[in-house]
């Protein structure tokens, strides 16, 4: 076996460990959601879908699941507008402070999430803001900003400024440049960071956790759940279609990134 056989057999092995790591769990939960044994037994001792149908009765994640798309949808609306104009600000102008300013702009991503939810909720406290839907918007923006501005900021990189200048050679105002130069070249950006927020703001949980007040999301209402050991079987159900669902926007957000998207 020469060396480089080797190597490929064990980049493989490794390879598959590591997927082994992440899907194994998505597998067990999956497996879980069909298993006739409300005490959820290991190994099954059958299959059944008597629990999705429970779980589809149960008013308790649905409510939680409208609230998450919601708060998800305006943190990712409000991220989408400072996101970008953040990146056109950083990469357009230079001013004093510019490198600090993008470095601001990208730490929250890189703080833990327990740090970042403490913070918000001593700073909501000391200013006498109740906890709520705004807070939890509040939260989840200050991470959901970084996608979209390292999305969109990655583009305008990429861009040759020399095609706007042509435009305005030709007489276009701003408004008209942007419109048919700048934002088609910027949009498959846009919506991917634009998604990768959502779906991070609709994922979150430790953030939630120190802005939400009484009101649930889904990450919170499956976590409560978990804990106290209540409905496990629904929230077998509830995790393994969210994670089904998810495989959409992300599949979406890989093909908008990707070479030849980019290029379209």
């Amino acid at each position: 076996m020469t060396l480089t056989t080797r190597a490929k057999l064990l980049l493989a092995t490794l390879s598959g460990l590591v997927l082994i790591v992440l899907y194994g769990p998505l597998l067990v939960i999956a497996v879980q959601s069909l298993n006739s044994s409300a005490a959820g037994a290991w190994p099954p001792t059958g299959l059944t879908f008597k629990w999705w149908t429970k779980a589809w009765g149960n008013g308790g994640w649905t409510d939680a699941l409208r609230y998450s798309l919601l708060v998800a949808l305006v943190a990712t609306v409000v991220a989408l507008a400072l996101g970008t104009l953040a990146s056109f600000a950083v990469y357009r102008f230079k001013f004093f402070g510019r490198n600090v300013i993008s470095f601001l702009i990208v730490l929250p991503i890189a703080l833990p999430g327990i740090v970042t939810g403490i913070a918000l909720h001593s700073a909501f406290d000391r200013l006498d803001i109740s906890l709520g839907f705004l807070t939890i918007v509040v939260g989840h923006a200050t991470f959901c900003i970084v996608v979209v501005y390292n999305n969109v900021i990655a583009r305008l990189r990429r861009s040759s400024p020399n095609i706007e200048e042509a435009s305005a050679d030709l007489g276009a105002n701003p408004f008209q440049t942007f419109a048919h130069i700048t934002f088609p070249a910027l949009r498959t950006a846009m919506l991917a960071g634009a998604m990768l927020a959502f779906a991070l703001s609709f994922d979150e949980v430790v953030v939630t956790t120190f802005t939400s007040g009484a009101r649930q999301t889904l990450p919170r209402w499956i976590l409560d759940n978990v804990f106290r050991g209540k409905q496990i079987t629904v929230v077998n159900v509830v995790a393994t279609a969210v994670v089904l669902l998810s495989i959409i926007p992300v599949w979406v957000v890989q093909r908008l990134t990707d070479g030849g998207s980019a290029g379209r």
